[in-house]
Order: C-alpha cells, then sequence, then structure tokens
C-alpha cells in the first residue's frame, strides 16, 4: 500500500477517462469490478470526461462511477476527480470551483469528493481566490484533500505559500505526465517541488498513450492506419523500440507483460505514489494491477532508465 493524502491506496491509479467514451456502461461496470475485485481502491476521474465525444456534455464519466458505487457499494475506494474543463464549468474561479465540486458530488452520489484536483491553471482567474475557493470546499466538508494537475513547479509552489498564509488546506498529491518515454519536464521541474512538499505524484499517461504496452511499434497496426498507433508512433524511434525489446526480456523473465513492467518501473520512481492508466476492456485491467505489484531488480530498473534517458528530446 502506499499514503495519498489520508488514504492508504493499492499503488495504481484507474483512469476512468475512458467510461462512456469507448467502454459504455456495462464495460465500465465489469472494468471496475475487475479493478476492485483484484484489490484495486483508488480511481481517478474528472468532470469533463467525456465531453469531446459528439453528443456529450461532460460528466460521463462521474455518472458511471456513480452509478456502480450506488450498484456495488464497495468498502474503502478513494475516488479522485477534477474541475475548470467542463463546459459549463470553465475555469477555476471561486463560484465556479464551488458550482463544479456540487454538480460532481451528485453526479457520483457521494457527500464528499476523496481528492480534488484543479485540473489546469486559470491564469485568468488570482490564485488566490482559487486557494481560498479550495480550502472552503475542505472546511465546509465538501472535499477531503485538494490536489493540482498540469501546474507549473513556481505555481505549485505559490498555491502551497498562498494556503499556508490563509490557514487552509494544502495541496497533498500533483498529476503530471511522466512516463519511461517522458521524463525530463517532469523530473527537472516537478520532482524536487513534489519532494520538498510530500506531494504524492499520480502521473498520468503512464503507459506513454499505448507505446509501452508494447503493442504499437509503427503507425500502422494490422495493415491499417490506427489512430492510437498514430499516437504512439512518435515514440517509436530506434530508442524507443531498444526500451521496448529490453521491456519484454525482462516481461519474460517475471511471467509478467511490457504494460506491467513499465507501470513498475514507474511505481519506484521518487515521489510517484501511484501511476495512473485507464482500461477499456475486463481483460487489461489484469496487467496494471500486476504493475502495482511487481518487483523489478535494481539491475532492470537502471537499464530501463539508461535506455530512456537516450529518447529524444520532445516526444
Amino acid at each position: 500500500m502506499t499514503r495519498i493524502g489520508e488514504f492508504d491506496v493499492l499503488p495504481l491509479s484507474l483512469g476512468g477517462n475512458v467510461f462512456g467514451w469507448t467502454a459504455d456502461r456495462d464495460a465500465s461496470f465489469a472494468v471496475l469490478d475487475a479493478f476492485r475485485e483484484g484489490g484495486g481502491d483508488f480511481i481517478d476521474t474528472a468532470d469533463s470526461y467525456s465531453a469531446w465525444v459528439p453528443g456529450h456534455a461532460g460528466g460521463e464519466s462521474e455518472t458511471i462511477i456513480g452509478e456502480w458505487l450506488a450498484s456495488r457499494r464497495p468498502e474503502n475506494v478513494v475516488v479522485a476527480t477534477k474541475v475548470s474543463q467542463h463546459p459549463d464549468f470553465k475555469g477555476l474561479s471561486a463560484s465556479n470551483v464551488r458550482a463544479a465540486a456540487e454538480a460532481s458530488l451528485r453526479r457520483l452520489g457521494t457527500d464528499r469528493i476523496d481528492l480534488y484536483y484543479a485540473h489546469f491553471d486559470d491564469a485568468a482567474t488570482p490564485l488566490e481566490e482559487t486557494v481560498a475557493a479550495f480550502g472552503a470546499l475542505v472546511s465546509d466538508g465538501l472535499v477531503r484533500n485538494v490536489a493540482v494537475s498540469n501546474y507549473s513547479a513556481d505555481r505549485i509552489r505559490e498555491w502551497i505559500r498562498l494556503a499556508d498564509e490563509l490557514g487552509v488546506a494544502a495541496p497533498v498529491a500533483v498529476q503530471p505526465h511522466y512516463n519511461l518515454v517522458h521524463r525530463v519536464e517532469f523530473e527537472r521541474d516537478i520532482a524536487p517541488v513534489a519532494a520538498e512538499f510530500d506531494l504524492a505524484v499520480v502521473p498520468y499517461f503512464s503507459l506513454a498513450k499505448g507505446f509501452l504496452t508494447g503493442k504499437y511499434r509503427s503507425v500502422e497496426t494490422d495493415g491499417h492506419a490506427s489512430p492510437r498507433a498514430g499516437a504512439a508512433a512518435a515514440y517509436a524511434t530506434p530508442e524507443g523500440l531498444q526500451l521496448i525489446d529490453t521491456m519484454g526480456r525482462i516481461a519474460g523473465g517475471h511471467g509478467a507483460s511490457v504494460a506491467a513492467v513499465a507501470l513498475a518501473w514507474l511505481r519506484v520512481q521518487p515521489t510517484v505514489v501511484a501511476p495512473l492508466a485507464s482500461a477499456s476492456r475486463v481483460e487489461q485491467v489484469a496487467d496494471l494491477l500486476a504493475g502495482a505489484r511487481l518487483e523489478l531488480a535494481p539491475d532492470e530498473i537502471a537499464a530501463l532508465s539508461a535506455i530512456s534517458e537516450r529518447m529524444p528530446a520532445g516526444v
């Protein structure tokens, strides 16, 4: 188990971005059931998921998770959600943060949000206003823990300074883009702040848009152009393919998948508490759970790190 805010969780966060999008209600329920049955207890979503889908309004993921919670009534499950990107609740003004939180609570069917992220920074709103708004949600009992996502190191420091100055709850977690093939910005900028302030790191794109599953080695998949393969193709450099080959050998030695190796490497990096990964099919869940428990040898971790450090900048 690992610690995030006031909660002990399995070191894996299940991404809810696919619920109501590439996974319909039944498929989402099956994924959530398998995750919980396998010991998973940390679910991540956002109020904007999946507003980008034609005909969707946002909140579809939260609604499905809320229906699952009501149906299954699982104990000791931690749910994180986010504010700032829902079409009806854009930005981080105090009034918007409050209204969005109340809307999320209705969709989730809970009386308190376990972990509430500011999804993206809002330069149009004074940070002091946002910090105070999040603090008020905690003091009023609507939110247990505050967190930030996609914030710069300077803005995280400023948020923490303001929270201390205002006497309100400070962030306990940060959600950045970080994985084996995308390391520089996080390790240079965000990791030092997370270490200094004891922030739990919950990295997204843990599997690099599918590249770190080992499935996508070029833009062509099974003879047909694949949108997901196209997104992963940027990583299919000589160094990236060498990394996948090495991961494959390590996975074989453990009787594990390449995805599990990717999550196991990420899990042991300094300040990381729970890599974030999603599954749209129930058969994908086992590999994610394995990544939360697989113990790589020090030389295996070092080998993966050495190759990934040679990845071209900007991928």
